[in-house]
């Protein structure tokens, strides 16, 4: 029996806006800059504003196939090796988000670590999440921060700073020659 939560079923919302928000916190660490850049986040603030509703709920399940995504290549990567990916990143992400008190707030992380283990066992984190009904203020950031997380755990494992980004890439340029 399906679940309703089966990625099938799922949007996949703006990736590449999603992948862009994530690429850009990424290289701003890579290029060790711990504060955030004024210019850029007046950027995002205009282009957030630029979506409207629909545009931010297309970009928060952009972010939430990101998760998925993220997860699906970690499991893979996890199991060659006889390893479970829950218990391999689960614990570490939120011991991550839990010295971020600034950015994610405690109220936050199960929510996130919930979102972690529906991408790990092939749910979609999106729809898992709609359950409890629509996001909320301290979760937004939270989500951010969960997909940052993951990137930057795949390019350690991968020791490229910019293998998840080029992955998710790949993937999205895959998908438009398809249906081209």
């Amino acid at each position: 029996m399906s679940s309703p939560c089966d990625p099938q079923h799922a949007p996949a919302g703006d990736v590449s806006a999603a992948l862009m928000l994530i690429d850009s916190r990424l290289k701003a660490v890579y290029d060790g800059r711990t504060e955030a850049d004024p210019v850029e986040q007046e950027l995002v603030g205009q282009f957030a504003a630029s979506l409207g509703p629909q545009g931010i709920d297309d970009v928060l399940d952009g972010v939430c196939t990101l998760i998925f995504m993220f997860m699906q290549w970690l499991r893979m990567a996890y199991e060659d090796h006889d390893e479970d990916v829950i218990a391999g990143v689960v614990p570490n992400l939120v011991a991550a988000m839990r010295m971020m008190p600034k950015s994610v707030r405690p109220e936050a992380i199960p929510t996130m670590a919930g979102l972690l283990v529906a991408a790990g066992t092939g749910l979609s984190p999106s729809l898992w999440r709609r359950q409890y009904g629509y996001w909320t203020e301290p979760e937004l950031t939270a989500l951010e921060a969960t997909a940052f997380l993951l990137a930057e755990h795949i390019n350690r494992i991968t020791d490229d700073h910019a293998f998840a980004t080029r992955m998710i890439a790949a993937a999205l340029s895959t998908t438009e020659e398809e249906r081209g």
